[in-house]
């Protein structure tokens, strides 16, 4: 059993670099990625909530 926990134990270590950002991440690079969306269309938001007032993007 140790021999095969240790196997997977390196193998995980050796594919950490490989991956993309880390889940902890995500978060903060999705919120990032809204804010500057919005910054970007900031404009078209104005014009949306001239009809829906209070209006904002959906953050997924």
């Amino acid at each position: 059993m140790h021999i095969a926990y240790s196997a997977l134990q390196q193998s995980t270590t050796d594919n950490q670099y490989n991956e993309m950002p880390q889940p902890d991440h995500e978060p903060l690079l999705r919120f990032q990625a809204y804010q500057e969306v919005c910054n970007k269309y900031n404009k078209e938001i104005a014009e949306i909530q001239k009809y829906i007032p209070g209006w904002i993007p959906a953050f997924r």
